[in-house]
């Protein structure tokens, strides 16, 4: 029977249960005890996101892993705030994106270790390109001990990047403004494409030019890419008309038609504060259907907080605006009642071309989470939602106090 691998990629942001099939967190990442000789490296344990604090789980207390999450065989998790050992590595934060030979380390695979129960160990490493093209390019399998060295130990700006890796956004925005400006970005080098877009979306837009503006092409855009599109917006914005069009003809096309999109806005409008990307739904669905799409741990909460219904296409620009329902409704309404029965009342939508301040203004009238955008055909282009009005109305330098 050949032997079942487990990718971290796909591990990561799974559910980790109790004993008691009770929610405690999702798994972060995957901590390993760095390699000192030919024997495979051996996994620790898991840090684990509980309620936005990261806490270290051993790798002995997991009794079940699989492409499902992990459950634990026993008893409560120590709550400290998790910081790696001498001599641990963490595979997503330190190992992830390390280059060999013109590619990327884009995965790694964990095996039960064999002959003993509840231990794992590397396996092999998943190698992909480096670039955009490389993205979509068919990777290349090889055994841990042919990358072997990414293995034996880090380096301190890695470790630190690592470090950086496991605070929450606002927090990793912070601790890069108050580093030295070499070192910002050189760290901003080392951070992974996801986690830099996080930590740039939330920063001033002039901290954010400083640090894409050392990119290369090619990385920028892969941030970009992963960057909210309104905030991408907003920091391509900012750029010369040159350096703005090169970067969006190098992200990849369905991520950079929302934001030409958005920067065909008026910045001072509801059209240049919304995001294009609210969660839409048909009439037709489900309660139960919109609870479901709303669970997804990746929307923002703002995002999370109302489903907006559309008449087909349900892509922004929508067909005909409907109405919206908010999540507190939808949990008081039977499963299986469809959506078109559970519209509220409030808030009602502002056209496009609204001024930000009476966005501002409506978003506060209706003690509103997001508020919807419609055309002057009453299609649903975006949602304006209460962080993007606060972004605004605050102080230009409200993140730097």
């Amino acid at each position: 029977m050949p032997e079942r691998l487990i990718y971290v990629s796909r591990l990561v942001r799974l559910v980790l249960l109790g004993a008691d099939q009770a929610d405690i967190g999702r798994l972060a990442d995957v901590v390993i005890h760095a390699a000192s000789g030919p024997e495979r490296p051996r996994v620790n344990g898991f840090v684990v996101e509980v309620q936005r604090r990261r806490v270290f789980v051993s790798g002995g207390r997991i009794a079940e892993l699989n492409s499902d999450g992990a459950r634990l065989r026993g008893g409560a998790i120590n709550m400290r705030h998790f910081e790696p050992r001498e001599g641990e590595l963490l595979v997503v934060g330190e190992i992830f994106g390390r280059h060999v030979q013109g590619e990327r380390i884009i995965d790694v695979s964990i095996r039960s270790t064999p002959g003993t129960s509840f231990s794992w160990e590397v396996a092999t490493v998943a190698l992909g390109g480096g670039g955009l093209l490389g993205r979509r390019r068919a990777r290349t399998v090889v055994d841990w001990s042919e990358v072997a060295t990414f293995f034996a130990g880090t380096q301190p700006l890695v470790r630190q990047a690592a470090e950086i890796n496991l605070l929450h956004p606002a927090d990793m925005a912070e601790a890069i403004h108050h580093l030295p400006a070499p070192r910002r970005r050189a760290l901003a080098i080392a951070l992974q494409d996801e986690r830099l877009a996080d930590a740039l979306e939330e920063m001033p837009e002039d901290e954010q030019l400083r640090i894409v503006e050392d990119l290369d092409l090619e990385r920028a855009a892969r941030v970009l890419d992963e960057m909210e599109a309104d905030d991408a917006a907003d920091l391509l914005g900012e750029m010369p008309d040159t350096q703005r069009d090169e970067l969006l003809g190098a992200m990849t096309p369905d991520e950079a038609a929302p934001v030409r999109r958005l920067l065909g806005y008026n910045a001072d409008t509801a059209g240049g504060l919304m995001t294009p990307e609210p969660v839409i739904m048909p009439g037709a669905s489900t309660v139960a259907d919109a609870l479901a799409r709303i669970r997804d741990p990746d929307l923002p909460p703002a995002l999370a907080a109302q489903v907006f219904i559309t008449n087909a296409p349900y892509e922004t620009p929508t067909g005909r605006y409907l109405g919206l329902a908010g999540y507190q409704r939808l949990l008081r309404e039977l499963p299986s009642k469809p959506l078109a029965r559970c519209l509220d009342e409030y808030p009602e939508p502002v056209l496009v071309d609204a001024s930000d301040r009476n966005v501002a203004a409506a978003v506060a009238a209706y003690d509103a989470v997001a508020i919807p955008v419609l055309d002057a055909q009453g299609r649903l282009v975006g949602a304006v939602t209460v962080d993007d009005v606060l972004d605004r109305v605050l102080p230009p330098d409200w993140r730097k106090r």
